[in-house]
């Protein structure tokens, strides 16, 4: 599926979001399929739920994930 990206980076979080459809203000990041997909879900965050994550991006054909740092 094709998949264009937009990743926010602040002090506290991280907000990145997946899209299916193209976006202006998206990077666009490739045709991936769910190996490639889940590979970069895992770079996102190590403990994520990946086949619900993989699921509601299929369905919807978006994803936000909003990521808290741990530092």
């Amino acid at each position: 599926m094709k998949i264009w990206i937009s990743d926010i980076e602040e002090k506290a979080y991280r907000l990145v979001k997946l899209n299916c459809a193209e976006h202006s203000d998206y990077k666009y990041i490739g045709d991936l399929d769910d190996k490639e997909i889940r590979s970069l879900l895992l770079e996102l965050q190590n403990d994520i739920d990946i086949e619900k994550n993989i699921k509601l991006l299929n369905y919807y054909g978006y994803l936000n994930l909003f990521i808290i740092s741990k530092k």
